[in-house]
């Protein structure tokens, strides 16, 4: 095969479509081979340059085949799709990946590690945990507040104010509902546990990488968010400055501009949700502690920005310089009183 030569996968749970070209716009072979003869059919072809999605598995397969010779690509799903022509099939789809493979454009997505994909399912199982946290306190409290009693807001005092209900043998509670709702009341705190189990596991595990221990010394990065962006970034590389980060995270705004017009509307919210998530919770808590402890420049900054923005559109840009911050501090390796250099 020559140096050009790009072997394009269509990653599925049995069968894996394969499209191998040898110049741009042109596949010269095909094949559509069974998940256990992937490996074997891969490991007799020269060293090439293999294309797949990064979506379901690729990352586990992009590992494999780089223990075999080859460069691995790994493109953003929603950037292959336009390369996409007329019906969507898996011959289509391995075509529509080479395409989108030759465009320098569209940025590729690091091959994880074991050690990122274990943070990431990590965080992955703490989300879904604290999203059925949620809606177990708040169905709880609703079906109270049918029956006239009303829980003070926060997520803390919902369980103690059950137990009292069911404890208390003069309270208003149904007695069909007493053993229910304690049932429901030991899964809360079932699940509770869980989440404090994998909180735990990550401290354990980030305690192995420094790029963890110099990101939590940015004001508003805390555990969660330091070992999220290590998860689910992977190389920081991969970003020529902390203004392309921002725009990865969706934190930058949304431009529709012709001529000489140029209008900026909201941020774009492209990228990973769950990372712009964390962010922001970070700039909250930036900006509500930026009053309270000794001013550095970041917390003045934020401070004069929330006395002349509303507080949401203050902490979106607190995120957004956040994220700058991450960027100098994770590529010089250094911890954020050390890192001078602009952001």
């Amino acid at each position: 095969m020559s140096n050009d030569t790009r072997i394009a996968v269509d990653v599925a749970k049995a069968v894996f479509e394969i499209g191998i070209s040898d110049r741009p716009g042109h596949v010269s072979r095909r094949e559509r081979l069974p998940r256990a003869q992937f490996l074997t059919f891969m490991a007799q072809q020269p060293a090439a340059t293999v294309v797949m999605e990064a979506c379901g598995s690729a990352h586990h397969w992009g590992r494999k085949i780089q223990s075999l010779g080859h460069r691995v690509v790994l493109l953003p799903p929603p950037h292959v799709r336009p390369y996409v022509r007329r019906n969507k099939t898996d011959r289509t789809d391995t075509k529509g990946i080479l395409e989108a493979s030759r465009n320098e454009e569209i940025r590729p997505v690091p091959v994880k590690t074991v050690d990122q994909q274990v943070l990431t399912s990590l965080h992955r199982l703490r989300s879904g945990w604290m999203t059925e946290r949620t809606a177990r306190l708040n169905a709880l409290r609703g079906l109270l507040r049918e029956l006239g009693v009303f829980i003070p807001m926060g997520a803390r005092e919902v369980v103690p104010a059950v137990w009292s209900l069911i404890e208390d043998a003069d309270s208003d509670l149904p007695e069909a509902l007493r053993p229910i709702f304690a049932e429901a009341c030991r899964e809360i705190r079932e699940i509770e546990a869980r989440i404090k189990q994998v909180e735990h596991q990550l401290e354990a595990t980030a305690e192995q990488l420094p790029a963890v221990e110099h990101l939590r010394t940015i004001p508003g990065i805390g555990l969660l968010i330091a070992t999220a962006l290590v998860a689910f970034l992977g190389d920081i590389r991969r970003f020529p400055s902390g203004r392309h980060l921002a725009s990865y995270l969706g934190l930058t705004p949304r431009e529709y501009s012709s001529g000489l017009k140029r209008h900026l509307g909201r941020i774009s919210k492209r990228g990973d949700g769950y990372l712009r998530t964390l962010l922001i919770h970070g700039a909250r808590s930036v900006l509500v502690h930026a009053r309270k402890q000794q001013p550095d420049r970041l917390r003045e900054w934020a401070n004069k920005l929330a006395k002349t923005h509303v507080h949401n559109k203050a902490a979106v840009a607190v995120a957004n310089k956040l994220a700058r911050i991450v960027w100098a501090v994770w590529s010089h390796a250094r911890p954020y009183g050390l890192t001078t250099t602009t952001v």
